[in-house]
């Protein structure tokens, strides 16, 4: 499968299971996955897991990827949650009928586009984040993963390998 994916994580305190769970199942599917944020270089996770920033996430040309997903973590809430910038490329990313996804805090950065009004998703079950989803017109639901034909969301680090199946499915 000669598809790309564009992860955007945190420029610190992502979720080390939200990113590296996924993007394993899609590079054993044959994905190429490239990290984007707010920075370029390393960057340090939750828990003192490392990952590399290729690009800043706005600097992306969405025409070389097949899906857009947004990768949780405590940083996710401080970065990337009511980013402009970020909500504009999500909503750029739904227009080119590109696959939109997110895990975790990374759910409710899509939720904040609206583009998840009226249709159900997942979040990490917490208050913060189910507010964030119902504020904008989504309907939580607790499970690990939610998959819509053209968005998917999942719940956090125990949905990690189910968010990479469910991305790697949607991708063939």
């Amino acid at each position: 499968m000669s598809k790309k994916a564009l992860f955007i994580i945190p420029p610190e305190r992502f979720n080390e299971d939200e990113l590296f769970k996924p993007k394993e199942a899609l590079e054993q599917a044959g994905v190429t996955v490239t990290l984007a944020s707010t920075k370029t270089g390393e960057i340090t996770g939750d828990y003192n897991g490392k990952a590399t920033a290729d690009l800043v996430f706005t600097d992306a040309v969405l025409a070389d990827y097949d899906v857009v997903s947004v990768i949780g973590g405590s940083g996710t809430n401080d970065y990337l949650w009511n980013n402009a910038d970020l909500q504009a490329l999500l909503k750029q990313t739904y227009e080119q009928k590109k696959l939109l996804a997110g895990i975790c805090a990374g759910s409710v950065a899509v939720a904040q586009t609206g583009l998840l009004s009226g249709r159900t998703a997942t979040c990490y079950p917490v208050d913060v984040q189910k507010d964030q989803l119902q504020s904008h017109q989504a309907e939580y639901v607790a499970q690990h993963v939610v998959a819509h034909s053209d968005i998917i969301t999942a719940d956090g680090p125990d949905g990690a390998q189910d968010f990479g199946a469910a991305l790697v499915k949607a991708l063939q």
